[in-house]
C-alpha cells in the first residue's frame, strides 16, 4: 500500500467514522439504554486484540453476552450460545454490536476495512507468512467478515468448534486477509464496505 493510498485511507476512516458516530448517535444511545435495562453489567464489551505491528489494543463492542462470559466458556461463540443475552442475539444478527468500533477507527487503532483483529491466543498460532496481516491496521469489516457472516452457526454444527476454527476458518480468513493486503486500495475498501452493508441487510 503506497503512501498516497495510506493517506486517503486514513482520511476516509476519519471522515466516515466521524460522520457515522454523529448520524448513528441516536441509535447508539437507544441500544445502550436497552442493554442497560435488560441485563446486568456494562454497556460495552472491551477485549484485548492484536493490531498493526502486533500492538495490542482494546476493541469496543456493545455487550451481547452475560458478564464474565469468557470465564464460563470459550473465546469463540457457537450457535445459540446460552451466554448471549436476548438483545444480544438481535445485535449480533445485524452486526450492530460492532458499531462502537467506529470509535476505534476514529482514534486510529482500527480502520473501516482491514483484517479482523484476533485475540492473542490465536495470534500465537500464526506462521511468519500469516503475520504479514499486521502490516496494516485491523478493520471493522473485511473479505473474511463477508464470507463468514454466519460463523457462529457454522461452529455450532461441528463437534469441536475451537479446533475447527483454528484449522479451517482461521486459515481461510488469513488467506483472505493476505489477498486483501495485496489488492488493498481505497476503492477496494469502498467495495468491501458496500458489500458488507448489503450482506447485513439481507
Amino acid at each position: 500500500m503506497n503512501f498516497i493510498n495510506k493517506i486517503l485511507k486514513r482520511l476516509l476512516d476519519i471522515v466516515a467514522s466521524g460522520i457515522g458516530i454523529i448520524i448513528l448517535s441516536p441509535i447508539l444511545i437507544i441500544i445502550s439504554i436497552i442493554i442497560k435495562i435488560t441485563s446486568r453489567g456494562p454497556i460495552f464489551f472491551k477485549q484485548v486484540r492484536v493490531g498493526k505491528n502486533e500492538k495490542k489494543f482494546k476493541i469496543l463492542k456493545f455487550r451481547t453476552m452475560i458478564v464474565d462470559a469468557e470465564k464460563v466458556g470459550k473465546q469463540i461463540t457457537v450457535g445459540n450460545d446460552p451466554r448471549i443475552t436476548r438483545i444480544g442475539y438481535f445485535l449480533r444478527k445485524y452486526k450492530l454490536d460492532e458499531l462502537p468500533q467506529l470509535i476505534n477507527v476514529f482514534i486510529g487503532n482500527m480502520s473501516l476495512v482491514g483484517p479482523r483483529p484476533e485475540v492473542p491466543r490465536y495470534v500465537e498460532l500464526y506462521s511468519n507468512e500469516q503475520r504479514k496481516v499486521f502490516n496494516v491496521k485491523p478493520g471493522i469489516t473485511d473479505l473474511a467478515s463477508i464470507r463468514y457472516r454466519d460463523e457462529n452457526d457454522i461452529l455450532g454444527k461441528v463437534d469441536n468448534p475451537d479446533r475447527y476454527y483454528i484449522d479451517v476458518i482461521m486459515q481461510d480468513k488469513l488467506n483472505l486477509n493476505l489477498e486483501y493486503i495485496d489488492k488493498g486500495n481505497v476503492f477496494f475498501d469502498i467495495f468491501i464496505i458496500i458489500k458488507t452493508i448489503v450482506k447485513c441487510l439481507k
